[in-house]
């Protein structure tokens, strides 16, 4: 039997044929299943065994690898639902939470990817402000709360419209929302890309952007090692980018294209499929990320780096070179000093 979707929302029936997607998703869903799994169950063992020396970091970290789990673990029933031919014996209840899992998976995880992102560009281009610093722990759990409410608000309507249906007298679950259904989930899955995409998108690319141009100033007064950690640093921010570009970019954009085409009148039925076909061939690269923000987490580890942060007339000092005295930050003397002969010592006696 053909696999089949059909979009009847319209007056002329148009059937899809996906026959792509018996092997693409069970083996993509399945590769993410098992690397996935591990992975995030490792780094929230990780996280909670060093909870007393928790940052802010990894905090966030520790959200992001909790969504993660959650998705990942209602993984098994999307792969027996693409090998069995689309067919769903689950319930309808099932099908929706499982699509408003993978929602709420995908835009919390871009949400706290902005939140790490925000927290490196204030500790990179504001290393002296004290303003975000004088914000504890305590505030950073209320900002993860924070972005599972709005999170949760925004993927609400995603467990409404998703629903079970009947297809060449198999059960099937629709992933956005039923044929009948596609003209009024047109205006919030437009309004779910901009808020859960392209704005915290824009927001990333800005403060990667503002740290680049930190990191890349010139200035010859810094040591080797300091100047390798900046040179890591970009490359790290460059991994990031290229990660989320890749992971999330091409989903939102086909799934937009592919709601616009949905929602117009009288396009034609090949037409309708080739978009169709475009948008669930990378739905599987955003579940991706479930395998992708595990290693993020080990890049941004505190053990194994250590935090740059910028000094009053020396560009990128590492946080080892500064003391505090009475309120006033100094340098220690001698410290991430360029090689070469000591300069001497102002009113030393001679020795003859």
């Amino acid at each position: 039997m053909d696999n089949l979707t059909s979009a009847a929302g319209e007056k002329d029936s148009c059937t899809y044929h996906e026959e792509f997607k018996q092997i693409l998703l069970p083996v993509v869903y399945s590769a993410v299943f098992v690397l996935g799994l591990p992975l995030n169950a490792t780094v929230i063992a990780q996280i909670w065994l060093s909870r007393k020396a928790l940052t802010r970091t990894t905090i966030y970290m520790l959200n992001l690898a909790a969504a993660d789990l959650l998705y990942v673990c209602s993984l098994p029933l999307l792969i027996y639902n693409y090998s069995q031919k689309d067919y769903w014996p689950f319930g309808d209840f099932t099908c929706r939470f499982v699509r408003f899992q993978f929602y709420t998976n995908l835009h919390g995880s871009i949400l706290f990817l902005t939140c790490i992102s925000v927290q490196r560009y204030l500790g990179i281009c504001h290393p002296l402000s004290t303003w975000h610093k004088k914000r504890g722990k305590g505030f950073t759990w209320m900002v993860c709360g924070l972005v599972w409410f709005l999170v949760a608000a925004q993927c609400l309507p995603t467990f409404l419209f998703a629903s079970t249906g009947i297809q060449r007298n198999r059960t099937v679950c629709y992933d956005l929302s039923t044929p009948e259904s596609s003209g009024s989930y047109f205006p919030y899955g437009i309004t779910l890309t901009v808020t859960g995409f392209l704005i915290p998108f824009v927001s990333i690319l800005g403060c990667y952007c503002c740290m680049t141009k930190i990191l890349c100033q010139k200035d010859e007064m810094i040591g080797l090692a300091v100047r390798k950690k900046k040179d890591k640093a970009i490359r790290m921010i460059i991994i990031v980018v290229l990660v989320f570009a890749i992971s999330f970019f091409p989903f939102h954009l086909t799934k937009t294209m592919y709601l616009i085409v949905r929602a117009m009148p009288g396009v034609p039925c090949l037409t309708r499929q080739a978009f169709a076909i475009t948008y669930k061939c990378t739905r599987p690269f955003a579940s991706m990320n479930s395998v992708l923000d595990p290693i993020l987490f080990y890049f941004t580890q505190r053990k194994g780096r250590e935090d740059v942060h910028a000094g009053p007339g020396d560009g990128v000092t590492p946080r080892s070179c500064w003391t505090r005295r009475r309120g006033t930050r100094r340098r220690r003397a001698g410290c991430c000093r360029p090689a070469g002969p000591p300069a001497p010592q102002m009113g030393s006696r001679g020795t003859g």
